[in-house]
């Protein structure tokens, strides 16, 4: 995890998470996706939008989503204009889902692996979505493999969670294992700074206001 700063580290030396279990093994799919569906918390509808956003900013021909989860968004993915569908996440149960939810409708390539430790060795893609991983997994290994991940003129679509004074931590919810996930917030402007310095340059950006006082950050880089 990291401490608040974003930087990049191209050999990785930081990303290698605590020695502990990721405690994403062991938070059911529906504990996920029924604490952030909920009022008071608000996420999955606004990260759904977001998505569609960034979809409709370059109509990508091939995609990766980083941490996919249970595909939240992906019924926005018309299979006529992007033929090829990468999700990434480190628990096997959630892309079982994805199979389940999406396999028949979507040309998937489904990875099961920790950002945070491992190197990608995957074709690289038109888009890049990643929403809500590096608070999780860091912005060493994994700020360098969701570059990597970008084709020579393609779009990395990157959404942040702001700070809230109001509410500083995870929600309380009824969904306790949800209050195991470790998470850190960091300066949308360092992490900018890191990309740009990386050969990418911001090519818009957008913010949406959520319960409790907090808000994301949706910023597009695309690779110079």
């Amino acid at each position: 995890m990291f401490s608040g700063r974003f930087e990049y580290h191209p050999d990785g030396e930081k990303s290698v998470p605590d020695p502990d279990p990721d405690p994403w093994l062991n938070i059911p799919l529906s504990d996920y996706e029924g604490h952030m569906s909920l009022p008071e918390v608000g996420q999955l509808r606004v990260l759904s939008d977001l998505f569609a956003e960034a979809l409709a900013c370059c109509s990508p021909e091939s995609l990766a989503i980083l941490g996919v989860a249970g595909g939240n968004g992906l019924e926005h993915v018309d299979p006529r204009v992007t033929q090829r569908v990468v999700g990434i996440d480190i628990n096997p149960g959630y892309l079982d889902t994805i199979r389940q939810r999406h396999g028949n409708r979507l040309n998937l390539e489904l990875h099961c692996l920790d950002l945070a430790r491992h190197a990608l060795q995957i074709e690289p893609v038109r888009l890049v979505h990643a929403a809500l991983i590096f608070e999780h997994a860091g912005t060493g290994r994994c700020l360098q493999n969701a570059m990597a991940l970008v084709a020579p003129g393609g779009l990395l679509s990157v959404v942040l969670q702001l700070p809230s004074e109001s509410q500083p931590g995870v929600a309380a919810t009824p969904f306790r294992s949800i209050q195991t996930v470790r998470f850190s917030l960091g300066d949308p402007g360092e992490f900018r700074a890191a990309v740009e310095g990386c050969g990418f340059e911001l090519g818009g950006l957008t913010r949406r206001s959520l319960p409790g006082g907090k808000a994301f950050w949706m910023g597009f880089f695309g690779r110079t």
